[in-house]
């Protein structure tokens, strides 16, 4: 069998066009940003070198700041919490349908529909009984009428129902995600199970889980990461109010770089988000290593 023997040389000339355009894309932004958030600089004037003053003012002087980043990662565990319900309505679909795409491309349309329709559709439900929002509406007509909520004007529900959107909205995306994980276990592996008495929920829990934990981990890094960068879905439905209510890392960013005009601030903000998700992503990495050494 003849081998292409290729010199490292040339491996790296081909490679480096691509390099070229992905740091250009990718980490010149994110050094810009760096520098950025050194400056006191409102996008438009004169910029000013101030150090590290803007992170200081970010960690120890910005009432907005903790909050957004508390409500951020409640909002990133709360996708992650969807994964398992995703990977038990993957199996079900699986194990019980015998003609499942259907009924996957049927979850995962939420997912292909834009942020503002989607903004535009809940807002309308979550609105009071009296401007025809159907979730009072129903809360209502069942004898729950305690449990109606002006839920998007109310700061000690809002925030729970931006979740609730964002997980409706996701659920079919990782479903197909872990569905297609699941079709690509061989069958053959199953059917030696049934012959030792290993099926159903036992064959699922000895079999579908390890062999899907590679998958399982990319659904829970777009889920953590994504949810880190949230920003499109809120600022349709709330722009983060009441009162900073809804407000998270990225909506924060916005506010202050561009309504504020304070791009240097923002920066600072920008330059956080980018070391927590490099952060989240490494610590998930390390997680799902060791569980992948553990069952391979």
């Amino acid at each position: 069998m003849n081998v292409l023997r290729v010199s490292k040389l040339t491996i790296g000339l081909f490679v480096l066009p691509c390099l070229l355009l992905y740091s250009c894309l990718v980490f010149v932004p994110i050094g810009v940003s760096i520098y950025s958030g050194l400056l006191d600089w409102n996008g438009i004037g004169q910029a000013h070198f101030v150090g590290l003053d803007n992170f200081r003012t970010l960690l120890f002087h910005d009432p907005v700041f903790w909050p957004a980043v508390k409500r951020t990662l409640n909002f990133a565990l709360f996708s992650m919490a969807e994964i398992p319900v995703a990977l038990l309505l993957a199996i079900l679909l699986n194990r019980f349908v015998k003609k499942p795409n259907f009924l996957v491309s049927s979850y995962f349309m939420p997912v292909i529909l834009s942020v503002v329709i989607i903004g535009q559709l809940w807002k309308t439900i979550y609105n009071p009984a009296s401007m025809g929002g159907m979730l009072n509406q129903l809360l209502e007509l069942v004898g729950l009428s305690g449990l109606t909520r002006s839920w998007l004007t109310d700061p000690s529900v809002a925030m729970i129902a931006l979740y609730f959107v964002a997980l409706w909205q996701y659920l079919g995306y990782h479903t197909l995600i872990q569905f297609t994980g699941i079709q690509n276990i061989p069958a053959d592996i199953y059917e030696a199970a049934r012959i030792d008495g290993a099926e159903g929920w036992k064959a699922d829990w000895h079999i579908t889980l390890p062999m899907n934990i590679p998958i399982f981990k990319i659904s829970i890094v777009l889920a953590f990461i994504g949810s880190l960068q949230a920003f499109d879905m809120i600022m349709v439905m709330t722009a983060g109010g009441p009162a900073h209510a809804t407000d998270v890392i990225s909506t924060h960013m916005y506010n202050m770089s561009f309504l504020s005009m304070k791009y240097g601030y923002g920066s600072s903000i920008a330059t956080f988000l980018v070391v927590l998700c490099l952060g989240a992503t490494v610590i998930i990495n390390m997680l799902f290593n060791r569980l992948e050494r553990k069952y391979s």
